[in-house]
């Protein structure tokens, strides 16, 4: 997974984020590298964390987007629908040749 579409997807899922290990169960991938990217969009000012203090385990938190992380969500997003729009345009074209050429 390229490292926009990760930042996007953890974006996308951060505010229903149960725990950084089902984010990873989901996306694949270690909890490491999920608690890497939470980490590095908290110090980009994207993501806010609230610790649950009524909660008894004190290591939940909840994750915020920012207004700069829903402007970099937005930014993605639209990258994202991008790059798709192109690869289906390409796979578009290579199917009307397939077709010709058959």
């Amino acid at each position: 997974m390229q490292n926009e579409e990760l930042t996007l997807t953890v974006l996308r899922n951060i505010e229903e984020l149960k725990s950084q290990k089902s984010l990873a169960d989901d996306l694949e991938m270690s909890v490491g590298k999920v608690n890497y990217v939470i980490h590095a969009l908290i110090e980009k000012g994207f993501v806010k964390a609230e610790n649950f203090f009524a909660n008894k385990n004190k290591n939940q938190y909840k994750y915020l987007l920012t207004p700069a992380g829903l402007n970099e969500k937005i930014t993605l997003t639209e990258k994202f629908i991008k790059r798709k729009r192109a690869e289906y345009e390409q796979l578009q074209d290579e199917l009307k040749k397939m077709k010709e050429n058959n």
